[in-house]
């Protein structure tokens, strides 16, 4: 099975998933954050057309729903990138120049934080500390650390991640 093809099945069986829990919600309007989490773990975001099935279901307003996504910072309404860069800019990383690879990483991937580049392989975000102060300015991408960063060190970053998801995508190709 193609990897588009195998997206598809997974992306159809969470709707699937996602419409039985809409459906055993019907008509409570208290069930809201429970659904909206459940559609949240299966998609990764929670899209437009999901939203106002979800506002029919549970017989609330789609302003409702919008105002509960976009109040907690669990709720997403696009889908992040392969990879989610955290920009720290708590105290420490702050004082040492966070600011500056924030700028970098915005300029380099031609988006601004909370955006997600085109090709779906960049998500910024900022985060106000992510307890490596000792080795401030700090980013993560997904999982992996990467610490005393400077502005002049965020090309080679995004050129590895490119370079790795190239070779990954070419793995899926044979």
């Amino acid at each position: 099975m193609s990897e588009t093809t195998e997206h598809k099945c997974e992306c159809a069986e969470a709707y699937r998933d996602i419409e039985q829990v809409i459906e055993k919600h019907r008509g409570d309007s208290g069930a809201l954050v429970q659904v909206l989490h459940n559609v949240q773990e299966r998609l990764g975001y929670v899209p437009k057309d999901v939203q106002v099935r979800v506002a029919e279901a549970l017989g609330v307003s789609l302003s409702e729903v919008y105002g509960v996504i976009t109040f907690y910072s669990l709720f997403r309404e696009r889908p992040r990138g392969r990879y989610v860069i955290s920009s720290c800019q708590g105290t420490a990383c702050y004082v040492r120049g966070a600011p500056e690879v924030l700028a970098r990483l915005e300029k380099e991937l031609g988006i601004k934080a909370g955006g997600t580049t085109d090709d779906g392989l960049f998500t910024i975000e900022i985060v106000r500390c992510l307890g490596a102060c000792g080795l401030a300015p700090v980013i993560t991408v997904n999982k992996d650390t990467h610490g005393r960063v400077t502005e002049d060190k965020i090309p080679s970053i995004i050129n590895f991640y490119r370079a790795q998801a190239e070779a990954e995508s070419g793995k899926a190709g044979d």
